[in-house]
């Protein structure tokens, strides 16, 4: 009888609101490594955790020995960038202050978890037609100058490449076609500010109308998952 596949929390987390969970099955394959955002503050309970967790177990069953690392920003929110960091991107090496290297360092710890990733699932619940402000704030960390893009005589070019992105969009109402559709600003914005670090292969799963009778919880759901098979399969 074959044995199935057990999720493994492994040790403490090496730091605030990251954890991996390793899948260790029969037969070893390639490696592939998942970094996974959540952003909702409602945790398990969010509907674009379910989403994303629909995404992620799925690619988990085509890819043995898959690796994913969480970040919480639900659970643990990042600062936002504050005159520490600002400055300390001005600043030479030997010239900063222990708060500046503080900053970029927790700067680098999130940019290193997005390099070391092939695939990058957001769970993303919408917030008044856009992202969670703790998403926001990530984005701020991650999109930086030297690490993830450089400016060139050309002008900008993303230095994340070769990755795969997956957005997991939750929201009460229908966004993604009808009278809501021009409200729809955190999709297009996803899309733009990953691109913009080199991250253009982008697939999006949708949780939408929960709040809408028509629709409701189950069913949105229910869409949810099998557009979550759909680019598994894809992506595996």
């Amino acid at each position: 009888m074959k044995q199935k596949p057990v999720l493994l929390v492994t040790g403490a987390p090496s730091r605030p609101g990251r954890r991996v969970v390793e899948l260790p099955l029969e037969r070893k394959t390639t490696m592939q490594n998942i970094l996974l955002i959540e952003s909702s503050p409602r945790g398990a309970q969010a509907y674009s955790h379910q989403a994303a967790l629909s995404v992620v177990n799925e690619l988990q069953a085509r890819l043995p020995g898959a690796k994913v690392v969480v970040r919480d920003l639900g659970e643990n929110p990042p600062p936002h960038v504050g005159p520490a960091f600002v400055s300390a991107l001005q600043a030479q090496p030997e010239a900063l202050e222990p708060e500046q290297v503080k900053a970029l360092a927790y700067s680098d710890a999130l940019i290193n978890e997005v390099l070391e990733a092939d695939v990058v699932v957001l769970a993303v619940p919408v917030h008044n037609f856009t992202i969670p402000s703790t998403l926001k704030a990530w984005i701020d960390h991650v999109v930086r100058a030297g690490r993830t893009i450089s400016y060139t005589s050309n002008g900008p070019k993303g230095l994340v490449t070769g990755k795969r992105a997956v957005l997991a969009l939750a929201s009460g109402g229908v966004f993604s076609n009808g009278p809501a559709k021009p409200f729809d600003f955190h999709e297009p914005y996803l899309r733009a500010i990953l691109g913009f670090i080199g991250i253009t292969d982008v697939d999006v799963v949708r949780v939408e109308g929960m709040a809408m009778s028509g629709i409701g919880p189950e069913k949105a759901l229910a869409l949810a998952t099998t557009q979550s098979k759909q680019i598994a399969a894809h992506l595996a």
